[in-house]
C-alpha cells in the first residue's frame, strides 16, 4: 500500500511520509500516545483514539467470511471447538479487532472473560508458533493459538490444526464483513493537508492495485513468512484487494456493527466512526 509513496511513483503533492513498520499492537500503543500524523490500526481500537484520529476510507483489512484463526496442536483442537472456557490462548494483543472478535464470539464479557488471553507478539511471526508448540516464556503452556496476518497460511505447514475461522464465524453472526484493521489520520493537521494526503494515499493504493505483479516482486525482496509468489498473491487477494480502496457500504456498516457489539459487551467505549 505504501510502496508507491516510499518509491515516489506518485505525485507526493509536496508531502513527505517517513515509512514506519510495526506490528499490529505495537501501532495501536503508539497510536494511543502522541501519535504519528497517519497510522494503520486494529478496528477495535478506534475508540480509544476516536478523539484524535479520523479513520480514512481506504487502507483497510477486510475479512468476507475469512479472517483471524484460531489453531491448536491437534490433539487439543476437537475439545476446543467444543468449548473455549478456562482456554489460555495466545492472542497477538489485547487492542487487536482479532480478540476483540474471538471475546464476541464466544459471549466474553470483562466480569465473564471465558477464556484467559496471553499475547504473544508477532514478530517475528514464528514466535506464536513456537510459543503454541512449547510455552515457558508465557507462564503455563498455551492451549490454542489466535493467528493473524501471513499465518492464516502458513499454520497448515507448522503442524497445527484449525479451531475457528473467526472472519467465517462472524459473517455467519451478523451476515458483515469483518473490518480487522484500517489507517487512521490526526484531526489536528491542517485541513488542505487532510484533504492532500488523503488523496496521495488513496494514490498509493490504487498505483499498487493497478501495478500488482511489480508490487509482488518488490513484496518478495521484503523479509517476511511468506516466500513463495503464490503465497503472497493469495495473501494480498485477501487483504490488499478493492476493499482497501474503498470499504464499500457493508465494509462501513461493519466497522460500525464491530464497535458498537464491543461497547455492548463492555470490552470498548461508545464512539462516533468519523470516516473520512
Amino acid at each position: 500500500m505504501f510502496r508507491a509513496i516510499e518509491h515516489r511513483l506518485i505525485d507526493l503533492e509536496g508531502l513527505e511520509f517517513d515509512v514506519v513498520a510495526k506490528d499490529t499492537e505495537a501501532l495501536n500503543q503508539m497510536a494511543s500516545g502522541d501519535g504519528p500524523d497517519v497510522t494503520a490500526i486494529s478496528i477495535a481500537h478506534y475508540p480509544a483514539i476516536s478523539e484524535r484520529y479520523f479513520l480514512l476510507n481506504h487502507g483497510g483489512s477486510v475479512g468476507r467470511s475469512y479472517g483471524p484463526v484460531l489453531i491448536a496442536r491437534p490433539e487439543k483442537a476437537e475439545a476446543l471447538k467444543t468449548s473455549l472456557r478456562g482456554a489460555r490462548i495466545a492472542v497477538p494483543g489485547l487492542t487487536t479487532t482479532a480478540c476483540l472478535t474471538l471475546r464476541l464470539l464466544t459471549g466474553a464479557t470483562p466480569q465473564d472473560p471465558v477464556f484467559t488471553p496471553v499475547t504473544v507478539p508477532i514478530d517475528p511471526p514464528s514466535r506464536t508458533f513456537d510459543a503454541l508448540r512449547d510455552d515457558t516464556e508465557h507462564g503455563p503452556r498455551l492451549d490454542a493459538a489466535l493467528v493473524i496476518h501471513e499465518g492464516r497460511l502458513t499454520y497448515a505447514a507448522e503442524g497445527f490444526v484449525l479451531v475457528m475461522d473467526i472472519g467465517e464465524r462472524w459473517a455467519a453472526r451478523t451476515g458483515l464483513p469483518l473490518a480487522l484493521g484500517g489507517n487512521v489520520i490526526r484531526r489536528d493537521l491542517p485541513a488542505e493537508v487532510l484533504v492532500r494526503a488523503d488523496r496521495v494515499l488513496r494514490a498509493s493504493i490504487a498505483h499498487a492495485l493497478a501495478d500488482r505483479e511489480a508490487a509482488i516482486t518488490w513484496l518478495m525482496t521484503r523479509p517476511g513468512p511468506l516466500r513463495e509468489r503464490a503465497q503472497v498473491d493469495h495473501y494480498l487477494s485477501l487483504y490488499a484487494n478493492a476493499d482497501t480502496l474503498d470499504y464499500g457500504d457493508d465494509g462501513r456498516e461493519g466497522v460500525r456493527r464491530l464497535l458498537d457489539d464491543g461497547a455492548v459487551a463492555g470490552w470498548t467505549t461508545a464512539c462516533r466512526v468519523d470516516v473520512l
